[in-house]
């Protein structure tokens, strides 16, 4: 059963029960009230009765009210019957007689053991009276009291019964009535309170068949709990879109890492396993029988495989320390932070430059900035993150010069590495951070991985830095490095 439905029979029998306790009630009161004011009326006339009642005989008792009381017994609407239980004898009133009716009489046992006047419900003729019994006692000689007579005074409720019945019906419609429309209307409120869900519903549907993440419920409702459930579940679906893009775009830069890698090794394998076979052709050409290579030759040719295979080799290495630094930054691996000078860390690093391969002319500016100058982080990162700009520096810049200097701004050290040579297209600079990106006119002229600078700029953030770049094509690129730094640590 759907919620709409359970919520309808919910309310539907709720209803029930109260309308149930609301007619009852104003069934119970309205009877207590007609009633009552038929017995006030009853009782209203017994005392004047009794007073007046014409005792004719002590012997026989004949029980009779007296003119005055019995015409106004009559105006009331009263009948009258009395009943000697001395002498037997019954009269009743001109009504009664009118009917050749008479109310039943109790044995004198039974009002002996009820003597109080009470009323009772009677049905004669096919009509109910409210009957009141009064019975009237005397003593004995022996002291005892005993029923000696009884006076009846009754009111026909046949009107009162027809108004109770009239009532009823109409509670009992009417309540059967308001359940009916009060189940159709909440039917039609419970499905509408519950379309948005619907709505909530359909968009999951979409999502989980399809891939469009995009999918947003239209909602222009209350704030109340539908509406702050269909916010919810909106923003749910803008985190699980934002994390599934970024997911994706992870996996597509992991494929491209993964092709890259493949392409990056497979060059110094080909050449290693090129050589190793041209070896392998040269030393073994005696057993098969082909005229073998003088020594000079065969050393010659020897030396510049095992050359061409060292070379390789140290290349594989390179690519595979790079890919470790990168693939235990994408771990999470910290930097342990302690506090370096930068003055001879700078200053060790450009001396070491100078002796790196290079055809620029490699200057040092101006680097008091970095007088009493202090960062926190790792000495060692930080000269490799220096060591990789500049042999980038020195890579694309074929001639000309490769000036660092330095420059202070805001509790920030900047290091400044600035080339004359090849520059780049703006369009570029966006990817040259990339994991092994590298511009189209370098792709297999400059050598290199295209890792460097990816390993250059996570250091850079481990260090809560940033850098800048200037560039423009011919022309040459600046690479603006800032750290953090504290200064006059000292004092």
């Amino acid at each position: 059963m759907s919620i709409r439905l359970r919520l309808t029979a919910w309310y539907t029998g709720i209803l029930a029960v109260t309308l149930l306790v609301f007619c009852a009630s104003i069934y119970g009161i309205v009877r207590h009230n007609i009633f009552s004011e038929v017995k006030k009326k009853i009782i209203e006339q017994a005392n004047p009765t009794l007073a007046s009642l014409n005792i004719t005989s002590i012997q026989g008792f004949d029980l009779t009210p007296d003119m005055n009381q019995r015409i106004r017994l009559e105006d009331a609407q009263i009948f009258w019957q009395t009943h000697s239980y001395i002498s037997g004898l019954t009269q009743v009133s001109n009504g009664l007689k009118n009917r050749a009716m008479e109310f039943p009489v109790p044995e004198a046992e039974e009002m002996g053991s009820n003597p109080k006047a009470h009323f009772e419900n009677v049905k004669v003729g096919g009509n109910q009276y409210s009957v009141l019994l009064v019975p009237i006692t005397a003593t004995t000689d022996s002291g005892k009291s005993s029923v000696i007579g009884l006076v009846e005074l009754a009111a026909n409720t046949a009107s009162e019964n027809r108004i109770m019945d009239q009532l009823w019906h109409v509670l009992l419609f009417g309540s059967i009535i308001t359940i009916l429309v009060a189940s159709t209307f909440g039917l039609f409120l419970a499905r509408t309170s519950m379309k948005p869900i619907g709505k909530v519903i359909k968009a999951a549907d979409q999502i989980q068949t399809g891939n469009d993440l995009s999918v947003r419920i239209d909602y222009d409702g209350p704030q109340d709990e539908i509406g702050q459930l269909i916010g919810t579940v909106n923003r749910m679906l803008s985190r699980t879109e934002t994390f599934y893009n970024e997911l994706d775009d992870a996996y597509a830069a992991q494929r491209r890492f993964v092709s890259d890698a493949s392409h990056e090794l497979r060059t110094p394998l080909t050449t290693i396993r090129g050589n190793v076979d041209l070896l392998k052709k040269v030393w073994t050409q005696e057993d098969e029988g082909r005229s073998k290579l003088n020594p000079a030759d065969m050393h010659l040719m020897s030396v510049e495989a095992i050359s061409d295979i060292a070379d390789e080799a140290s290349r594989m290495s390179r690519l595979v320390n790079d890919m470790l630094s990168l693939a235990r930054a994408d771990a999470g691996q910290t930097i342990e932070k302690t506090a370096v000078e930068m003055e001879p860390l700078v200053t060790d690093v450009i001396r070491r430059a100078q002796f790196l391969p290079r055809k620029a002319e490699w200057l040092q500016g101006d680097l008091s900035a970095l007088e009493d100058a202090v960062v926190e982080g790792d000495r060692d990162y930080l000269q490799q993150m220096l060591f990789i700009f500049i042999e980038n520096a020195f890579k694309y810049t074929p001639s000309g010069k490769v000036i660092i200097d330095t420059l202070r701004n805001d509790g920030q050290l900047g290091i400044r590495i600035e080339d004359t040579g090849i520059g780049m297209e703006r369009s570029e600079v966006e990817h040259i951070f990339d994991r092994f990106y590298r511009a189209d006119q370098s792709r297999g002229v400059t050598p290199g991985t295209g890792l460097g600078l990816s390993i250059g700029k996570w250091i850079i953030d481990e260090h809560r830095g940033s850098v800048e770049v200037f560039t423009r094509k011919g022309e040459g690129t600046t690479f603006l490095i800032w750290l953090p730094a504290t200064f006059n640590a000292a004092a």
